[in-house]
């Protein structure tokens, strides 16, 4: 197979790859009465407990004029809370409520399995090279 050719099967492969989990991820998330980026969001506070509103757009990927209303649907459904930073006025923080925790202590560990199951055809070495692997396309894709 020519290179540009075997190229751009990676390319594609990596793409429907990546849709597939994301469809695991959605319906996953959606059987729990949320989305995809609220999940994130969840999930982040879960293992990083309070985070700057401002800077969970940047680890969750997602835009920054979005995060506000992210948080602002999980507040409304108690599983987060603001509070404000007391040394920067300009900060506000978001944490889970002792709903949010318990809902994440309640999904987190099925949520586990079922990625650990997409993940179950290869070994710990193959999982590890392809992640080496995928950060140098990404690397070079930001090159480009």
């Amino acid at each position: 197979m020519e290179v540009l050719n075997r190229n751009l099967k990676a390319v594609t492969v990596i793409i429907r790859a990546a849709d597939a989990i994301r469809e695991v991820i959605k319906s996953d998330a959606a059987s729990n009465g949320l989305n995809p980026t609220e999940f994130s969001v969840l999930e982040l506070l879960y293992h990083q407990g309070r985070q700057p509103i401002q800077a969970i757009g940047k680890k969750v990927l997602i835009a920054s004029s979005s995060i506000t209303y992210v948080v602002d649907k999980l507040e409304a459904k108690d599983y987060v809370k603001r509070s404000e930073c007391a040394e920067d006025r300009r900060v506000t923080y978001a944490e889970l409520t002792d709903e949010g925790n318990g809902l994440m202590n309640r999904i987190w560990p099925e949520h586990e399995a079922k990625i650990d199951e997409l993940f179950s055809g290869l070994n710990d070495d193959e999982t590890e090279a392809m992640i080496s692997d995928l950060k140098k396309v990404g690397y070079q894709a930001m090159k480009v």
